[in-house]
């Protein structure tokens, strides 16, 4: 069994306004997947540093980060990261670059975790429709492209307000979403914005919106979760 999460942290910027890294760590210590995608979790200027250092993530967390090593500093690439507990074996990494009028990307890692290898795809696509369409193309010719074919966890937040249209139905047509709930906004979730898919040779056996009191303040979205086996 492995627990997956997907998380938009807003830079750690909580619905009080406030950045707390160390509240964002704690609401992953309260989810204790095993693999989390994480969104915006780099500053958006300057050199986009990670908001959690790794001297944060190191001495309060039973995770790291995959190290795509695209810009010092940074946990990922465009804002988007994969951690994974620290004794988990990361045995490839990668970004996907994704067409976009602003930047935006994916980050895509093979794992072998509890003894199973799996491929996690983390993304944060853009608010057009139309670019979401494209970003999810892109995303799903990159991995058909792949040389490795491995049963994969996609997650994110994708977006897309929609239940059966758009870049939903694109995705669908491979992969199966697991029913999490509604995510957004933290303080009154209304839509399914951040969204976790499964490829064939694995199922969903739970799955959940982690609603807390620190997760209400943490960031505007909740994050989400899953317990994922193989088929």
């Amino acid at each position: 069994m492995l627990k997956v999460a997907s998380y938009n942290m807003r830079k750690s910027i909580g619905t009080d306004r406030r950045r707390r890294p160390e509240r964002t760590l704690e609401v992953l210590r309260e989810i204790d997947a095993d693999v989390i995608a994480l969104q915006e979790c780099d500053r958006r200027f300057g050199q986009r540093q990670g908001v959690i250092t790794p001297h944060l993530l190191d001495e309060h967390s039973p995770w790291r980060a995959v190290q795509f090593g695209v810009r010092t500093g940074s946990m990922g690439w465009h804002g988007n990261a994969i951690l994974v507990r620290k004794d988990a074996q990361i045995l490839d990494q990668e970004v996907i670059h994704l067409p976009a009028l602003e930047p935006r990307g994916a980050v895509m890692a093979d794992l072998r975790v509890n003894g199973h290898v799996v491929r996690v795809v983390g993304m944060h696509l853009d608010l057009s429709g139309l670019w979401r369409r494209r970003q999810a193309h892109a995303i799903l010719s990159h991995l058909d492209a792949s040389t490795q074919r491995l049963p994969t966890v996609m997650m994110g937040d994708l977006n897309d307000w929609s239940a059966q249209s758009g870049c939903l139905r694109d995705f669908s047509r491979d992969f199966t979403f697991a029913p999490t709930g509604r995510s957004f906004h933290a303080r009154r979730p209304v839509a399914r914005l951040d969204r976790i898919m499964v490829s064939s040779g694995l199922t969903v056996a739970e799955c959940g919106v982690h609603e807390t009191a620190s997760a209400r303040t943490a960031s505007d979205h909740l994050p989400i979760w899953a317990q994922v086996r193989p088929a």
